[in-house]
């Protein structure tokens, strides 16, 4: 659909990438994301904007919306989800498909603590912490008050701050961390693994029902290590990468090139604390194959 009235191809370009960041920040999924943004588009090509003053905080106004009315009706399926629940993985390099406004908020860590949130805690935690939205405007998409919505943005900001606070290895260590994970599991060397890994780390997978991954969460360098090799003889991937998910790096693994596996990790003093691991093959979908 062509954009028409005040609607430009070049101001939604210009845009889109904050109206695609409020939804995932939200939804903490690609594919519902996309949709939000598709609306959106269809929405405000179809709309009379002669009057909008700030086109940016309308298109995020109504992303926002949309997605809380999205989110409100996906809980129950969240709810019913099979194991672990982790965000569909945003592939944010530089061959990645679309631009998206990056920070803190849409790293892996952050995304699922704010899957504890509720829907009203979400948008009203991202409209203002992310973009600088007044509560007054937050009310109007949320259907309540301004002092209501501080409420929310307060006990969202509470419930995150164990994250925003920890600190977060540079780049260059991660990447680092990373390949000696990679040779050492490819190796089949178990004291490598667990040297990398933090006496008290945490391992989280999510297959969702639709692929082999751990019900619930693993603790303990040895017994995290013991699993990464037992799945890499029953899987036996094709190869292993290092690629760029959610602003940070992550470690892909591919199986007659299709991507398996999307591994992101937290780490503190040079070792693994959290290790997450994405099997579900419809959040993997939209990151291709090689």
């Amino acid at each position: 659909m062509e954009p028409t009235g005040a609607m430009a191809e070049d101001d939604w370009a210009a845009h889109r990438p904050a109206v695609f960041g409020a939804a995932y920040r939200i939804l903490g999924s690609v594919a519902e994301a996309e949709d939000v943004t598709q609306e959106v588009w269809l929405r405000a090509a179809a709309a009379d904007l002669s009057g909008v003053r700030d086109l940016r905080a309308w298109l995020v106004t109504v992303a926002a919306r949309t997605s809380y009315n999205v989110l409100k009706s996906a809980r129950v399926r969240r709810e019913s989800y099979v194991g672990p629940w982790l965000p569909e993985p945003l592939l944010t390099g530089p061959d990645a498909a679309a631009r998206v406004l990056m920070d803190e908020s849409v790293g892996t860590a952050m995304l699922v603590v704010m899957e504890t949130l509720t829907p009203a805690e979400r948008v009203a935690l991202v409209l203002h912490d992310v973009f600088g939205f007044p509560f007054e405007r937050i009310a109007e998409v949320l259907g309540g008050t301004p002092a209501a919505g501080r409420k929310l943005a307060s006990r969202a900001r509470a419930r995150v701050a164990a994250v925003r606070e920890r600190p977060q290895a540079s780049r260059a260590e991660t990447e680092r961390v990373l390949k000696a994970f990679k040779a050492a599991a490819e190796a089949g060397d178990m004291a490598g693994l667990v040297r990398l890994l933090h006496p008290d780390a945490v391992y989280v997978a999510d297959g969702g029902g639709k692929a082999t991954a751990a019900r619930r969460p693993v603790r303990g360098a040895e017994r995290i290590a013991l699993l990464a090799l037992r799945q890499i003889e029953m899987r036996r991937p094709d190869a292993v990468r290092i690629v760029e998910a959610n602003g940070r790096p992550a470690l892909a693994t591919y199986q007659g090139g299709a991507l398996v596996w999307l591994d992101t990790v937290e780490i503190a003093g040079g070792r693994i604390t959290a290790f997450r691991r994405l099997a579900n093959p419809e959040k993997l979908e939209h990151a291709g194959h090689i």
